[in-house]
Parts: structure tokens; sequence; C-alpha cells
């Protein structure tokens, strides 16, 4: 025990700095992942891809390096953690007071692109092609948002307004386990209309899913790692959440265009019983001896999480791969419209829910934490539709790279931030020394994930 304690012996320190918060407005959520979500196509006005066989995300998803200059590849790499990864870090830490004034300007910016460069490139009716590149921007955002906050909450200059909250409330990192559901749930195998999974294959893709989640588990015990408890519970995490979604998506198989009513009937039957009395038990602090009350948070939620995917396999369905809908009609006009308005929608739901019903919780992932994470999704697939109205390119090698290994990406950004934590004492270095920190953490997951890309390595667990 005693050598355990020596590897981390902040650990409660470090559990008390994330613990008993309440997060921010749901205003400065709107601004803030709007700022976000509109680097990457300001990014792309710069289009500094020459030289690089990126073309569209989804051709050829196995290539490896061969054809591709190295130089180039990485010139655009170092350009791709100047112009996004820097300026979400920046924006998530030293910058986040001025969150609404840096959103207007971004905002100003990427019009002023827009003019300066013309709309010679405009991919306003590219159909599919551009959908998908855009939906790739889409998945790579949420995960760079991820990364960045996983490591940047253990520090100072990261706004405590932005962790996790305890038990109600809206944060940056309240939406980081929603907005993956989502991602993956709009482009699943459920949404393309492919529903004949066998149980055997359901198991064989979970499976790894499990492994990571146990490992994790024996990882953060060996080394006394920084646990919070009332996020999960003592043993559960992230990955057996997805490990249970996938499991029970497979073994109840329903066509795509139920998977709304179903996920609809799923998400109001557990709010239900949130408010019956489900939800004192799940915020008490008493825990039985047993495994499920010793991980109610994460075996509860299970339900919140399957109908938050289910819904988002019927909107997937309906914006991107609807049979009954001409796939001529189906432009980024189309989609991005149809987006915006989903967003608002389910924006509307989230107040009128959080006023009436239940605050939002994503602790135990209730209707109105369910829809705030659809309406946050949605808001920025939208946003990055608007990359089709200025020149440039479609994608960056950033974006390709972190699409094709999206969760290998996420495993590769816990291993990081675990030594990070182990190393550094991260509650008391400077603002400059987090900054130099942060920024190093991200050269090498970047530069990591970058050249895996370039090398056509492909490690696909969901």
């Amino acid at each position: 025990m005693e050598m355990t304690d020596s590897l981390n012996p902040n650990r409660h320190l470090k559990e008390l700095f994330v613990s008993n918060l309440t997060g921010s407005s749901k205003l400065e959520i709107i601004f803030l992942i709007t700022n976000l979500s509109i680097l990457i196509p300001i990014r792309h006005c710069i289009g500094f891809n020459n030289g690089i066989n990126s073309g569209s995300v989804k051709k050829d998803d196995n290539a490896n390096g061969i054809g591709k200059n190295l130089q180039a590849y990485v010139l655009a790499l170092i350009v791709d953690f100047l112009f996004i990864a820097i300026p979400y870090i920046l924006f998530m830490t030293v910058m986040a007071e001025w969150t609404y004034g840096s959103t207007i300007l971004v905002i100003l910016l990427l019009l002023f692109l827009k003019t300066f460069n013309g709309n010679q490139f405009s991919l306003q009716e590219g159909g599919m092609d551009s959908i998908r590149a855009n939906i790739s921007s889409y998945r790579v955002s949420v995960m760079l948002v991820t990364c960045f906050s996983i490591l940047a909450v253990d520090f100072k200059i990261f706004p405590r307004k932005y962790a996790k909250t305890e038990t109600y409330g809206t944060s940056l990192m309240d939406l980081g386990v929603g907005s993956f559901v989502v991602a993956n749930s709009l482009v699943s195998r459920q949404a393309r209309g492919i529903t004949n999974m066998s149980i055997r294959n359901a198991l064989s893709s979970t499976a790894p899913l499990i492994i990571l989640g146990t490992a994790r588990l024996i990882s953060t015990t060996s080394v006394n790692y920084q646990v919070h408890v009332g996020e999960y519970g003592v043993h559960w995490n992230f990955f057996f959440t997805l490990a249970a979604v996938t499991l029970l998506t497979s073994i109840i198989n329903v066509h795509p265009s139920n998977c709304g009513v179903l996920g609809s009937l799923i998400l109001i039957g557990y709010q239900a019983l949130l408010l019956f009395g489900l939800s004192r038990y799940l915020l008490s602090e008493e825990r039985g001896n047993d495994i499920i009350s010793q991980n109610k948070e994460g075996v509860f939620s299970i339900f919140g999480y399957w109908g938050m995917y289910l819904l988002g396999v019927r909107i997937g369905r309906y914006l991107f791969f609807e049979d009954n809908i001409d796939a001529r009609l189906k432009t980024t006009n189309w989609t991005r419209t149809r987006a915006w308005a989903l967003s608002l929608f389910f924006w509307s739901i989230t107040l009128l829910l959080d006023w009436f019903v239940e605050r939002t919780s994503r602790r135990m992932c209730n209707l109105a934490y369910v829809s705030f994470s659809l309406a946050v999704s949605l808001q920025v697939l939208a946003i990055m539709m608007m990359s089709d109205y200025v020149s440039g390119c479609k994608s960056s090698v950033l974006e390709e790279a972190f699409n094709r290994n999206l969760l290998a990406s996420f495993l590769v950004a816990n291993i990081l931030t675990g030594l990070v934590n182990l190393s550094v004492d991260t509650l008391s270095v400077s603002e400059v020394s987090a900054l130099a920190i942060l920024f190093a953490y991200a050269f090498v997951l970047i530069f990591g994930i970058g050249f895996a890309g370039f090398l056509g390595i492909r490690l696909k667990f969901w």
C-alpha cells in the first residue's frame, strides 16, 4: 500500500479538486462549443495540404503512407497543431474568461476568410462526399476536446466550471461520454441499415472494450490513481458503458426506423423511475457490498446511454441514410438545415426538461442530459458543415488520422494523461508550466496518431 501511495501521493487532493462542482450556464456552453467548432472550418480555409494524397476521408480508408510526401505531411500536421490544438487548449484554459468575446472574434475571422478567399470551392451541393467529410470533422472535434480536457482538468488553469458536475448541472466535460455515444450512433451499422449482426459478432466487437475497461480498472488500482467514484462507481468506467450499449443494441435488434420509438420509450421509462426514487438512490453516498450497489451510477446510466444511442441511430438514419429520400435531394444544404433544426429542437427540449421535469445530470444520464448531448452534438455537426461555404481543403491530415483511430486516440490520451499525473504534481505547477505540459502532451498525441495515419495503421474497437 505504501508503494502505491508513493506513486500518487496527492491522489485525494486531486479527487477533491474535481469533486462537488456545479458546472456553467447553458449559454456559455453554446458559445464555447461554437468557439471550438469554428476552429476547424477556419483551418480548412488555410488549405495547407499540398503534396498529400488526402482527398476524401472516406476513400481508401486502409491505405498506407506509400505515395504520400512525408515532409509535406509533417508540415501539414504542424499547421494543424498550431491552428487547431493550441487554440483549443487556450480557449479551454487561460482564455476561458473571454469565451463570449473570443467566439465573436472567431466568427468574424471565418467570415473574413470566406470573403477574402472567395467561394469558388463551395461544396454546398456536394452530396454525400462532402457530408462524409463534415461528419469526420465533427467526430474528430468531439475527440480532440475530450482528449485535451481529460488532462487539462487536473491543472488549476482549467476552470472548475468546465469540469464534470457532481450531481446536477452542465459543463464542457459533462459532454464527453454523451457526445462520444452520439458521434458513433449517427454513423453506426444500425444507422446505415446493417441490422444482421449476430450475438457472436456483438461479443467479438465488445471484447476489446471489456478488455480495455478491465485494463483501466487494474492499472488505476495498482498505481493508486485518482478516480472520482461518484462518476461511474467503484469499478465501472467509460469502456464498460460502451460495451454494454453495444451488447444491448445487438441483442434487441430493431430496424433503424423504429430505433427512435424504442429509444424514447426507454428514456421516458427510465426518467419515470428516476422521479419515483431512483435518483435519490443514485445520488446518495451509501453503497452496499454487492456489485450493482458498488457501481450503481454506471449500471443504471446504461439505460440513458442506450436510449441516447438509439435516438442517435434514428437521427443518423434520417440525416444521412434514409432509403425513401432521393439521393439527389440529400445535398449538404438539406442535411445542414435539418441538423440546425434538430439542434434547436433538442436545445428547447433540454430547457423544458431542466425547468419542469428534472435538472440535467450526467451522473444519472437522465432525459435532460440525453437531450443536452444531442443538442450540442448536432450543433457541432451543423457548424462543421459551414466549411462548405469557404474555399480551402475538405479535411486536414489531423482529422483524417484521428478519424481512422478514434477510440485508439482516446486510449493513447488516457495513457499519456496517466503518465503525466504520475510524473507531475499538477496542482502545484505554475500557469506557464501547465500550458507547456498541455502543449507537449497535445504535440505527442497528435504526431503519434498522425504518423499512425500516415502508415495506414487502423485500430477499430467499436
